[in-house]
């Protein structure tokens, strides 16, 4: 005779030896008084559906945490709540492209002077975008030949593996050293930062071939090119962005930090002039600042790789 099943037992086995999912009672209740809605069918409504999905979860949780934060910020605290900083940080929020003028789509940034924080954002996008760029190039070209040719891997790989544990900071007296100005300076910190994710991951993405597109290559008699062009490059994107990606993020740390060292202009001398200035509130709008440009170069390097790796 069969024995009872154990109402304790989450997931009891079947004879087929499958887990078997029970309804259980608060589930039926639910179902009664709250019903399902039926899936909207007007393209509108899906749109819409699709918006509140995607928006709706983000939208509580900055409320939770603008709720926590006023909470959290008695009369006597240091840190300004949302309130304070906005009153105090009015113009900064509100006249981010102060001292920008715009002939077409290329800004014009007047130098030195009071400008608005926008003006700084842009001078730090500028310098990330010509040291990450020259990363990309010759990460990408590293990462290939270390991860095609043996010998190079092994003469190779131990360097970059030391030389990537490095902090940025510590390669900026070398920079300042060899550039003496802290424009080119700033410019080898964000390439020598960004560089080691994009050789590393590109090199295991032509490692990972797998040995049927090798088999492939082989039968179509491909020459060296046409199967780094075909075979290699196609395979590998994935890997490659995630590198990208990856150094994109570092390239935006490394410029905010050098910037605090070296001064000038840029996020990350507002930042310093900010807290130099008991600023504070100054500070967490560049903060938020900083947050929104990262995640906005994160998204652009992952929808670039996406378009390339379905077209390729």
């Amino acid at each position: 005779m069969a024995s009872k099943l154990d109402i304790a037992s989450p997931s009891p086995v079947s004879t087929t030896g499958e887990a078997v999912i029970l309804p259980y009672p608060e589930t039926a209740i639910a179902r009664r008084f709250f019903p399902p809605m039926p899936k909207p069918t007007h393209p509108l409504a899906v749109a819409a559906q699709k918006f509140a999905s995607a928006v709706l979860p983000t939208g509580f949780m900055l409320a939770f945490l603008l709720a926590f934060w006023t909470l959290a910020c008695g009369p006597d605290s240091a840190l300004p709540s949302p309130s304070k900083v906005w009153a105090e940080s009015h113009e900064v929020i509100m006249h981010p492209l102060k001292g920008v003028e715009f002939h077409g789509l290329i800004p014009d940034i007047q130098d030195g002077g009071d400008v608005g924080i926008g003006a700084h954002i842009m001078k730090s996008l500028g310098r990330v975008l010509k040291g990450y760029t020259l990363a990309a190039i010759v990460g990408v070209a590293l990462g290939m030949l270390v991860g095609t040719n043996k010998y190079a891997f092994r003469a190779l790989d131990p360097l970059f593996q030391v030389l990537r544990t490095v902090p940025p900071l510590a390669w900026l007296p070398i920079s300042l050293a060899i550039f003496q100005q802290a424009q080119p300076s700033a410019i080898f910190l964000i390439f020598i930062t960004a560089i080691w994710p994009i050789i590393m991951n590109t090199a295991v993405g032509v490692q990972n071939i797998p040995q049927q597109y090798r088999n492939v290559a082989k039968v179509l008699a491909l020459n060296p090119m046409e199967y780094f062009v075909r075979i290699v490059l196609p395979a590998c994107v994935p890997h490659m962005f995630t590198g990208l990606r990856i150094g994109v993020g570092m390239s935006w740390l490394a410029i905010v930090a050098a910037e605090m060292v070296q001064g000038g202009t840029g996020i990350g001398f507002f930042i310093w002039d900010s807290y130099n200035s008991s600023l504070l509130s100054d500070t967490i709008v560049a903060l938020v600042w900083i947050g929104m440009v990262g995640f906005a170069l994160d998204r652009i390097v992952g929808a670039i790789g996406r378009l390339i790796a379905r077209n390729g």
